[in-house]
């Protein structure tokens, strides 16, 4: 196949590679850009593609591949920040001769409200703050759209009734 046709080929086939880019990652902006970078990177591999008559499932397994190396990427980078945030979460708790005792008593005081909602309530807001988006939410949890909204919703209004004094002091 010609550089010229092999390149014609994939403009083509460029929405079936946003619908399959879509359901992977139920993102439109990271949709976009897995869509972005399959082409590139089928582009820059031409000359490794063999048979013409199976173009599309060539982009569809080059995405696929794609979408897992980011997605281990990603989890890769949660567990050193997670890490990292805890060592610098506890450091500030115990560190009792810290010149920030307001924080981390701010930050005791969080955690307190946090943990004295159900798990129910408890478990969605976490996996939000983790970086899930509600539909992600939903479906890991079994859960209705509609009720993994109302939870957040109703867990982010506790938190502001009860750390009031806290958001008023940075104001």
């Amino acid at each position: 196949m010609k550089k010229m046709d092999f390149a014609q080929n994939i403009v083509k086939m460029e929405r079936d590679l946003y619908h399959f880019a879509y359901k992977l990652t139920s993102d439109y902006d990271s949709a976009n850009d897995l869509v972005q970078d399959c082409i590139l990177q089928a582009l820059n591999n031409a000359e490794k593609f063999m048979y013409a008559d199976n173009l599309k499932g060539w982009m569809y397994t080059i995405m696929r591949n794609i979408f897992i190396s980011n997605y281990r990427r990603m989890m890769r980078e949660m567990n050193i920040i997670d890490k990292t945030y805890t060592v610098f979460q506890q450091s500030l708790i115990e560190d009792e001769d810290s010149d920030r005792f307001e924080l981390s008593y701010d930050i005791k005081q969080l955690y307190r409200v946090i943990y004295s909602v159900p798990d129910e309530l408890r478990v969605p807001f976490q996996m939000y703050v983790a970086g899930f988006k509600y539909r992600e939410i939903a479906e890991k949890l079994d859960l209705p759209i509609g009720t993994v909204k109302h939870r957040l919703f109703f867990i982010r209004k506790r938190l502001k009734d009860e750390l009031k004094d806290i958001l008023d002091v940075g104001r």
